[in-house]
């Protein structure tokens, strides 16, 4: 072989190399420019994906990543804090919410940006969130096993000779410990003033010891209908919207409004988004009346815009954690409380839970 030809193959093999490079060079900033839109997942990202994302791929012609997680913001500050910033949109619940915004890891949201603001619930607009929808968690039951004679309150949940079987709650103190006193017979007006109290919050933890024996804990909100249909739980604290599009699917769940515990999912912002203008226009989309009547069709969770609201199908009003009828002795989710209490109560928590 002559230095010349070895040469040329060696010209032509980097020529390859630096067009491969090229290649996944371009692939790369390519899945940079994606949109990521983060939810929690299950059946609440197919309603999502069914009546938000999908049109917007169709009509706007902009890439959009779906990913998904269980909650929680621990991600979010370790991408603000090494500047790697990948997700753009993040729905996230109140509390969560609230706590990110205050220590810097959400972008203030900017209502100019909103072609209908005036159209969406003033309620819905926080400093660095805007209502997604809002939910409800309620008790629900096996209706295979139990018919319509299940437990319907809090208190007949904690029957478990009546009403044999496991009993599912979240493996988190908020909401937890408010279901333990509501089944402890404090009004659901007077929930947040016992909570506050060293006595109350001693009385909470005291209900649930009756209750460990039968407890299953749950991290996601899918996990508590999968183990309720294969027989795991008898009944369980579970998200209403989930319980009727399974319903709507086949499955014989019941549940039961009597208690229910309720509050507001927000869409927000990660710091640094690098793609902060495209998460606007998917925002600004989300909020169309018609958009979210049909992401209520999909999953029946109480919607933001006034006009879909008031356009909502009567069939479905029902099935609505907002809807008057379901609001009796329902209690609103107090963040506040959460955000002063939080770490105190989590602390305790994990050392109840841990305890054989």
């Amino acid at each position: 072989m002559t230095v010349v030809s070895a040469r040329s193959r060696c010209r032509a093999g980097i020529s390859k190399l630096a067009a491969l490079l090229a290649l996944a060079t371009a692939a790369t900033a390519s899945m940079a420019a994606d949109l990521t839109v983060v939810g929690f997942g299950g059946a609440l990202q197919e309603a999502f994906r069914s009546a938000y994302f999908e049109p917007f791929r169709k009509q706007g012609g902009i890439a959009l990543v779906e990913d998904s997680y269980p909650g929680g913001y621990a991600r979010q500050k370790a991408m603000v804090e090494t500047g790697n910033v990948t997700w753009d949109l993040v729905q996230m619940d109140e509390n969560e919410m609230a706590s990110a915004c205050e220590q810097g890891l959400l972008e203030p949201i900017d209502r100019k940006q909103f072609a209908k603001a005036q159209d969406i619930n003033p309620a819905a607009f926080a400093r660095c969130g805007v209502g997604a929808f809002v939910w409800s968690k309620v008790l629900a039951y096996d209706g295979r096993k139990f018919g319509d004679n299940g437990p319907r309150t809090w208190a007949e949940f904690w029957d478990t000779r009546r009403w044999p079987g496991k009993r599912g709650l979240r493996k988190q103190p908020r909401m937890t410990l408010e279901i333990a006193l509501l089944a402890d017979g404090v009004p659901a007006a007077d929930v947040y003033k016992v909570l506050a109290t060293r006595a109350g919050q001693d009385r909470a933890f005291a209900k649930l010891e009756q209750l460990r024996p039968s407890i299953v804990w749950w991290e996601s909100g899918a996990q508590p209908l999968e183990w309720l249909d294969s027989g795991t739980l008898a009944a369980t604290a579970a998200y209403s919207g989930r319980i009727a599009s399974a319903n709507q699917q086949g499955k014989q769940f019941r549940f039961s409004w009597d208690g229910q515990l309720y509050s507001m999912d927000y869409w927000t912002i990660v710091k640094g988004s690098p793609h902060r203008q495209q998460a606007y226009a998917l925002l600004d989309s989300m909020f169309d009346a018609q958009r979210q009547v049909a992401f209520a069709q999909a999953i029946p969770y109480g919607v933001t815009n006034t006009r879909a609201a008031a356009a909502m199908p009567e069939a479905l009003r029902p099935l609505l954690p907002t809807s008057p009828q379901n609001l009796r002795n329902a209690l609103l989710l107090d963040t506040a409380f959460w955000v002063d209490h939080e770490e105190e109560l989590l602390q305790r928590f994990t050392r109840w839970v841990s305890q054989r």
